[in-house]
């Protein structure tokens, strides 16, 4: 299974994040939320990103921050040692990215709902 990580996971339906929480939940893929909002997705407890929880066995992580908020995170994403990360919409930032394929991981920009829906993921 695809272990993804929601990063900027709310428990706010009307934001992609938590769509993304409940698709993932529908086609049974693992996820871990994790965010600086607290309360629960689809049965799982969001983390509190600020106390970078260890995290394993990471295929995927999904970005819901924008670039503006990413670089503080960089090293902790970067250390969960994902097989990709999918910078959905309004997350795409080159610094990132280029980061993230010098780390030997594949940066993708298309969108996880997408992705899940047309069995892309």
């Amino acid at each position: 299974m695809k272990k993804t990580v929601i990063v900027g996971a709310t428990t706010n339906p009307s934001r992609y994040a938590f769509i993304a929480a409940e698709m993932l939940s529908k086609y049974n893929v693992p996820f871990v939320p994790i965010g600086i909002k607290k309360g629960t997705v689809f049965g799982e407890e969001i983390l509190d990103i600020s106390s970078k929880p260890s995290i394993e066995d990471v295929h995927t992580i999904t970005l819901y921050i924008g670039p503006i908020h990413q670089p503080e995170w960089y090293n902790y994403i970067l250390s969960l040692k994902p097989k990709r990360i999918i910078f959905n919409p309004g997350t795409e930032n080159k610094e990132f990215f280029d980061l993230a394929r010098e780390n030997d991981i594949e940066p993708v920009i298309a969108c996880n709902l997408v992705l899940l829906s047309t069995g892309q993921f």
